[in-house]
C-alpha cells in the first residue's frame, strides 16, 4: 500500500500539485523561511510576505546581522511573533556554530529555536531530498482519512499513530515531490471543509471515504470555552506624533510595539505618573482581536496632549509620527488602530 499511495501522490503532483511557490526548488534558508512562516498560516497570507523578508534579509548571514526589531518589523502582522524571534536567534546560532551555513544533519536542525520534528523533517525533505516523514496539520488530516485514524490528531497517542503511518508510506525515491505532494493534497484536496474526494489520487482506497466518515475524521479540536479579556489602548498623540511602548521580550506580542495599556479607567494614573494633560479626548470603536486561546476586547482612547513631557522618556518607549510608526514592528489591532489616524 505504501508504494502505491506515494507514487499515486507524486504522479498527481507533478500533473496537479502547485509548482510556482517561490521557496519550492530554493535552498534551506527559503525553505526554512517558508516552513516557519506557513505554520498556523495560510500560503495565499505568506506569499508576500515571504518575498519582501528575502529581499530585506536575502540569507542566513544578513538575517543574523540585522536587529530583533529590523525582523520583527518586516514580521509584524503575520502574527505569532514567537516565529520571528525564534527565526532570528536560530540564524545568529548558525553563524555561531555553523559558519553560516544552514546545517544538514537532522539533529543539528532539530536543536535550532522554533524547530520541531516536522519542520526539521520538511527542510531535510525539501532542500535535502532526504528520506524524511513530516506531520504538520494538514498532512495530520490526510493520514487520518485515509487510514481510518478517528479521533483529534492532537492528542499523543493519536499523533504517535499519525507519525507511525507517515514513516511508513514514506517512498524511497522522489521524497521532495512526494513531500510536497502531502502539503498540496492537504491544502487543496483535502481540505477541511468540502474536500475535493472527486479529484483526489487516492480516493480508491480512503477509509474515510469508503465508509462515509469525511466529515468526522480527523475529529475536531475538543471544545473549551474561550476566555475573555479587557484592554484599553491609550493613543496619546501631540501633533501626528504617537507615543508607543516596546513590550517585553516575552508573552504577548513580544517585543512588539504598541500604545500604552492600561486596565479600564486607569488612564488617569498612567497620564498622572507620566506627567501628560489631556486637552482633547475621544473613544475611539472598540472592537475584538481574536488569538488561539483567549479573545481580547480591545477599547482605545484617543487622547491628545498639550505638550511632550519635558523630562526624559522612560526607557522602552518613543514618539513617532503615524506614518513612521506603521513601518514599525506592531501587531496587527495596533496597525488597525493606526491605520484609523492616517
Amino acid at each position: 500500500m505504501s508504494e502505491t499511495f506515494a507514487q499515486r501522490l507524486i504522479d498527481w503532483q507533478k500533473q496537479a500539485g502547485r509548482h510556482d511557490l517561490p521557496w519550492q526548488g530554493a535552498d534551506a534558508y527559503r525553505v526554512w523561511l517558508s516552513e516557519i512562516m506557513l505554520q498556523q498560516t495560510q500560503v495565499v497570507t505568506v506569499i508576500p510576505y515571504f518575498e519582501r523578508f528575502v529581499a530585506a534579509f536575502p540569507d542566513i548571514a544578513a538575517l543574523a546581522a540585522a536587529s530583533e526589531e529590523q525582523v520583527l518589523a518586516h514580521w509584524s502582522g503575520l502574527g505569532y511573533y514567537a516565529r520571528g524571534r525564534n527565526l532570528h536567534r536560530a540564524a545568529r546560532l548558525i553563524v555561531e556554530q555553523h559558519h553560516g551555513e544552514f546545517p544538514r544533519d537532522f539533529e543539528q536542525i532539530l536543536a535550532l529555536p522554533g524547530i520541531g520534528r516536522s519542520t526539521a523533517a520538511a527542510v531535510c525533505a525539501l532542500a535535502y531530498h532526504e528520506r524524511r516523514a513530516i506531520l504538520d496539520g494538514n498532512v495530520k488530516r490526510v493520514l487520518a482519512r485515509y487510514c481510518g485514524i478517528a479521533g483529534w490528531a492532537g492528542e499523543k497517542k493519536l499523533e504517535a499513530q499519525l507519525w507511525q503511518q507517515a514513516e511508513a508510506l514514506l517512498p524511497q525515491r522522489e521524497v521532495a515531490t512526494y513531500t510536497q505532494a502531502l502539503m498540496d493534497m492537504g491544502a487543496t484536496v483535502c481540505t477541511r471543509s468540502r474536500p475535493k474526494c472527486a479529484i483526489c489520487p487516492v480516493q480508491a482506497d480512503c477509509v474515510a471515504l469508503q465508509t462515509e466518515r469525511i466529515a468526522e475524521l480527523p475529529a475536531p479540536r475538543p471544545r473549551k470555552a474561550v476566555p475573555e479579556k479587557q484592554a484599553t489602548f491609550l493613543l496619546l498623540m501631540h501633533g501626528n506624533d504617537i507615543l508607543l511602548e516596546k513590550r517585553p521580550g516575552s508573552g504577548i506580542w513580544g517585543g512588539l510595539w504598541c500604545p500604552p495599556q492600561v486596565e479600564q479607567g486607569q488612564e488617569s494614573d498612567y497620564l498622572q505618573r507620566s506627567g501628560m494633560t489631556v486637552a482633547e479626548r475621544s473613544e475611539l470603536p472598540a472592537f475584538t482581536h481574536t488569538f488561539t486561546h483567549f479573545k481580547l476586547h480591545i477599547t482605545p482612547l484617543l487622547l491628545r496632549i498639550a505638550r511632550k513631557p519635558s523630562r526624559a522618556q522612560q526607557t522602552g518607549s518613543v514618539w513617532l509620527d503615524v506614518e513612521e510608526a506603521l513601518q514599525a514592528a506592531i501587531p496587527t489591532p495596533v496597525r488597525r488602530m493606526l491605520d484609523g489616524l492616517v
